[in-house]
């Protein structure tokens, strides 16, 4: 076990503090292990599902793994069938293997500019806003004690303080953006919006598919609708429940073996709006004004998505 008797903690050995959540979580990875997973030679028919966090990457694991399968669901974890890069090697998967079909599929949240080169990306954006709040129901309750921190608070030393340039290494939400943006009509990049995909998942679905050079004919096409769908990933939801990673938390970080890390939650469009307070709303607003707008133009997130092809 990691050497994490330090950190703050509540009875149920959960992190009492953001700061700590960021010790329990950094326990998880091994310079080793990350160091490896950089290193990976991807094909060129290799397909990498590389959102920032809590931006649909599970959904389109899913919908990528569906696609090439025509619907396996003959596993416990979809990032058994779909590694995940920077963890992979800490979970002893073996990146290199040969997958269950081909292409290739496999997760990462790094920037464009962190990525390991030589493959194909799908990558999907979301509002900034859902994404913190996403992301604090997340680590609620599996690596940070219920209660233990506000969301506004968890806002600010979680999402905000973590995308400070330079040198956040490709971690944050504007820079793993910008990246991307600037990549989005590359032969190579698939780019999507979340709100999108929420608006209309049978056209995600054949955006999808053309991407990875899979012809959607019409059984096809129902199996991934339906396994794509918030009622069938719902139903199986242990499959989505980053199961590898919660094993890996009880042993290496002390982390309860009854946490709840489960992905699939049914999180929309716009959910975060009654639940951030007024100030964080600015902070955020103004962080977009200085890293989005300044750069790409766009005044807000909806003006971005509307200008995605």
């Amino acid at each position: 076990m990691s050497n994490t008797s330090d950190i703050a903690r509540a009875p149920s050995g959960r992190a009492t503090t953001v700061d700590a959540m960021s010790a329990v979580l950094g326990a998880m990875f091994t310079p080793e292990g990350m160091r490896r997973g950089l290193e990976l030679k991807l094909r060129p028919t290799d397909i990498v599902i590389a959102p920032f966090t809590k931006s649909g990457t599970t959904w389109l694991q899913q919908i990528a793994h569906t696609l090439r399968t025509r619907g396996d669901m003959d596993f416990d974890d979809i990032s058994r069938v779909c590694p995940w890069i920077e963890s992979s090697t800490d979970l002893g998967l073996d990146l290199d293997a040969e997958q269950r079909a081909n292409p290739r599929v496999f997760k990462s949240h790094l920037d464009a500019h962190h990525i390991p080169r030589g493959g194909r990306y799908i990558v999907a954006c979301r509002d900034p806003k859902d994404v913190a709040w996403s992301l604090y129901k997340f680590m609620e309750g599996w690596t940070l004690e219920p209660g233990a921190a506000s969301l506004d608070d968890f806002v600010r030393a979680a999402f905000i303080a973590r995308d400070s340039e330079p040198g956040d290494g490709g971690r944050g939400y504007w820079t793993h953006l910008r990246s991307w943006w600037a990549r989005r009509r590359d032969p190579d990049v698939l780019f999507m919006a979340y709100e999108h995909m929420c608006a209309d998942l049978p056209g995600s679905i054949r955006k999808v598919a053309s991407f990875m050079g899979i012809e959607l004919d019409e059984e096809l096409r129902a199996i991934a609708e339906e396994h794509a769908s918030l009622a069938f990933m719902r139903a199986h939801e242990d499959r989505f429940d980053d199961r590898l990673m919660r094993e890996r938390s009880v042993a290496v970080a002390a982390l309860p073996a009854d946490s709840d890390s489960s992905k699939v939650r049914g999180g929309g469009a716009g959910e975060s709006r009654a639940r951030l307070g007024p100030e964080v709303v600015a902070m955020l607003d103004a962080i977009w004004r200085e890293r989005i707008t300044a750069t790409l133009g766009f005044e807000d997130y909806a003006a971005l998505i509307a200008a995605i092809d």
